[in-house]
């Protein structure tokens, strides 16, 4: 089990990227728009450029970690079911999960 003071960090910065997630697409667009326009404007382009590093570095979907549903660790994580390994295993042999079963021969 991760600590739960990382958990809630982890949460903390999910809820930070959607709460920028719009400004930044706009601020993107707005960068990608200028550099593909005839008439470029560096000054400009910096000037956006410096809007978009002004934003939380939490709100980045970079700094994003997938973590187990259950017991929020970080690694072995199955994006498919959202849990790590081990506990995709147990929920597997229990059969809780539909149409997955644990194989034996």
């Amino acid at each position: 089990m991760a600590k739960t003071s990382v958990i809630a960090r982890e949460k903390k910065r999910r809820k930070a990227v959607q709460k920028y997630a719009k400004k930044r697409a706009e601020l993107k667009e707005q960068l990608r728009q200028l550099k593909s326009s005839e008439d470029f404007n560096p000054a400009e382009a910096q000037a956006i450029a410096e809007e978009l590093q002004k934003l939380p570095r939490d709100a980045s979907p970079v700094r994003l970690h997938n973590r187990c549903a259950l017991t929020g660790r970080p690694r072995g994580y199955l994006r498919t079911f959202g849990v790590c390994r081990n506990v995709f295993r147990e929920l597997a042999v229990e059969g809780k999960i539909p149409g997955v079963r644990k194989s034996s021969w």
